[in-house]
């Protein structure tokens, strides 16, 4: 399987749930647990979500989601508030991601343009250099820092984040920040 197919079927899962999550959950672990050049970590983080989440039925999963992302400034999925925090970068971000968004015609949903269904669904449409690029710089500190912060409140969503991690570092260069992650020094799209 391409790596693009395998970030599509990773960003849906960033999504709030529905009725048909726990599908979107099989039919992503199937296809890593397929994919030979799936990294270890990758798959076995993957395989902790969908066993965290296995029980939950829509509404607990709604529940949880909420908690884990909507209530838990840590773990915001908008990837741009993670880099930039309230600085203005993140305003000049999020009209780039719109931009970008736009471009590739990928429709937005209710979320803002830097939640990470979008910026995975546009790293999966990107050339490759420019997904590079895309991954090493923004999704990856984004999410090395909600990883980081994470540690001491783990749910079943911080499989999801670790699996997404390591997924995307085994395929992308990532080198981490020396020190204490400063977003606005990131470059912002260009």
């Amino acid at each position: 399987m391409n790596p693009q197919t395998m970030i599509e079927r990773l960003a849906v899962l960033f999504g709030y749930p529905g009725p048909d999550f726990h599908r979107h959950v099989t039919t992503a672990l199937e296809a890593m647990e397929n994919d030979g050049g799936a990294d270890g970590d990758a798959k076995g983080s993957l395989a902790q979500f969908a066993a965290a989440t296995a029980e939950y039925d829509t509404d607990e999963l709604r529940e949880l989601y909420t908690r884990t992302f909507d209530l838990n400034p840590l773990c915001t999925l908008e990837i741009g508030w993670q880099l930039y925090g309230e600085d203005y970068h993140r305003g000049e971000f999020l009209v780039k991601m719109r931009q970008q968004l736009r471009q590739y015609q990928l429709r937005e949903s209710t979320e803002l343009p830097d939640h990470m269904t979008h910026a995975m669904a546009l790293l999966a449409r990107l050339e490759p250099d420019e997904a590079a690029e895309f991954a090493g710089s923004y999704l990856l500190p984004a999410l090395d820092k909600m990883v980081s912060g994470w540690r001491e409140h783990r749910n079943g969503y911080s499989a999801l984040l670790e699996s997404v991690f390591a997924f995307l570092k085994s395929r992308y260069t990532y080198v981490p920040l020396p020190t204490a992650f400063a977003g606005p020094e990131l470059p912002v799209l260009q």
